[in-house]
């Protein structure tokens, strides 16, 4: 055996050489360990890459409502007004990376720990119960997500319908819809003014309960919808409707940069993210880190921040000289003064928070129309009472 010559390697260099075991042959036989060495085709798919948020140039109003809405969803979202090219559809989108974490139910069927707090240990499921019992969590860590309506969605794209794909199962079954995935995360409306009107109803009555059902037939599922509501609109293609318009909290009227040296700052920047947008990501990448540990921070602190009577007083009075109906402007102009607050370290709400925010809060709400209204039925019930008194 010593004495037969060692092999030669043989010319073809598609053979393999320097096979160590019987199972390394057979696996390279059997085709286990091969390469294509084709080239690969583009598959024509594009990486996610937003304009960092905080490398928009301006816009102050516009930055610190976004950022109140992620601090405190209570809010009511944003509604941004402004014509196009002012930055408003790349401002929402780049606020992914600043996104902060949240607690999920880690149930099928949503069971949270302030249930038990608010209906006992019988609000949630036997297997949550369980859990409760035994010290486990009820819920998991995640991000706020961003969920973006398309302009040309369907009303089954919103909502859900039946999911009748043959490899799900053999019976047909519901299928959650856009609403339904944006449940405790922001939800952007781009261009909202031209949704048509059943899809902005449906919009309308998940924001206001936080649920929504859906009936198909025999079958309906009812589906956790609580959202943070952004949108944005171009005033010269048309009005929004006044309904979904008082179901934003802040509206921000977005404008062009008008000063110079911040166009010349701004067409820079944009022409640094076209060249190689993961350099400047990452020239923004630490910056966004903190603002993301500012914001956590300030969800965090947000349940200890309150309000005094006199504050809220000052605040309601504001509202009331303004002729202003709806009750959503103390809620928008309370909670996002308590988020303003919480991002500056405070517990407790000043008059000077008010002042600031009471713009954002309140611009677009007086009616020109109910102030006549009221008016007329004030004088129709003098009418109707002066007759009380004739003989």
């Amino acid at each position: 055996m010593n004495d037969i010559p060692p092999t030669q390697p043989p010319d073809d260099d598609t053979v393999t050489t320097g096979i160590r075991s019987l199972r390394e042959l057979i696996e390279v036989a059997t085709g286990k360990t091969f390469e294509d060495k084709r080239p690969k085709e583009d598959a024509g798919l594009a990486e996610s890459l937003p304009f960092p948020f905080l490398a928009l140039v301006g816009q102050y109003e516009m930055k610190l409502a976004l950022m109140l809405t992620l601090i405190n969803p209570a809010v009511g979202g944003v509604l941004l007004i402004g014509p196009r090219g002012s930055g408003k559809t790349t401002a929402v989108r780049g606020l992914v990376d600043l996104m902060p974490p949240i607690d999920r139910s880690a149930c099928f069927y949503g069971c949270l720990p302030e249930d038990i707090e608010a209906g006992g240990i019988d609000a949630v499921c036997p297997e949550c119960a369980k859990k409760y019992a035994l010290g486990d969590p009820l819920t998991r860590s995640d991000r706020i997500k961003l969920i973006e309506l398309p302009l040309n969605a369907m009303l089954e794209d919103v909502v859900g319908g039946i999911d009748d794909r043959p490899a799900v199962s053999e019976h047909l079954r519901l299928k959650r819809g856009i609403l339904a995935r944006s449940d405790l995360n922001v939800l952007f409306v781009d261009e909202v003014n031209l949704l048509n009107d059943e899809i902005t109803d449906a919009i309308l009555d998940a924001s206001a309960s936080g649920v929504y059902t859906v009936r198909r037939g025999p079958m309906s599922a009812t589906y956790r919808s609580r959202f943070s509501l952004v949108g944005s609109m171009n005033p010269e293609e048309g009005d929004l409707r006044p309904q979904i318009m008082d179901r934003f909290g802040l509206r921000i009227v977005v404008e062009g940069l008008s000063d110079p040296d911040q166009r010349l700052e701004a067409y820079r920047r944009t022409r640094a993210y076209l060249n190689n947008p993961r350099r400047m990501i990452t020239e923004f990448a630490e910056a966004s880190r903190i603002a993301l540990e500012e914001i956590t921070t300030a969800k965090t602190l947000l349940p200890n921040v309150l309000i005094s009577d006199e504050v809220a007083h000052w605040g309601i009075r504001l509202i009331k000289e303004l002729k202003i109906d709806s009750m959503r402007s103390e809620i928008t102009l309370f909670e996002a003064a308590r988020a303003y607050a919480a991002a500056d370290g405070r517990t407790e709400v000043a008059t000077s928070d008010l002042q600031e925010l009471a713009p954002m809060a309140l611009r677009l709400r007086r009616s020109e129309f109910m102030p006549k209204f009221i008016d007329s039925h004030v004088v129709e019930d003098d009418n109707i009472r002066s007759h009380f008194n004739q003989p």
